[in-house]
């Protein structure tokens, strides 16, 4: 279940998020958390599967599109698909936006694409 963060996630979501490259540091991890705690157009995620939350997505809305600005899954789960499960998710809530990745989550958005379209 894909769950929109709420400030009682905030440790939750700093751990989850400190698996991004450029996210190690107490300090960028409060900023970040930060910015999507009061900027509308940033919106962070949490997958909670069973009582575990085992994944983070977090973008930026625009008018004609969203970017996937930071995207983490727990090292337990990694290899399951719960990345690929994220992006879907966020097709399903946002179906008239383009779907954009940043520099740090392009790598695996263009494996999300590759995948599906082999799956077609």
């Amino acid at each position: 279940m894909l769950l929109r963060y709420k400030k009682t996630y905030e440790k939750i979501a700093m751990g989850l998020l400190s698996y991004m490259p450029g996210e190690k540091a107490v300090k960028k991890l409060q900023e970040t958390i930060h910015q999507y705690e009061h900027d509308d157009d940033w919106q962070l995620y949490l997958l909670k599967q069973e009582e575990d939350f085992i994944g983070l997505v977090g973008i930026v809305l625009d008018e004609h599109s969203y970017t996937v600005m930071h995207l983490s899954v727990n090292p337990s789960f990694r290899g399951e698909g719960i990345g690929s499960e994220m992006i879907a998710k966020l097709a399903e809530l946002f179906p008239n936006l383009e779907c954009k990745s940043n520099e740090y989550t392009e790598s695996f958005m263009k494996r999300c694409m590759d995948r599906e379209s082999k799956d077609s």
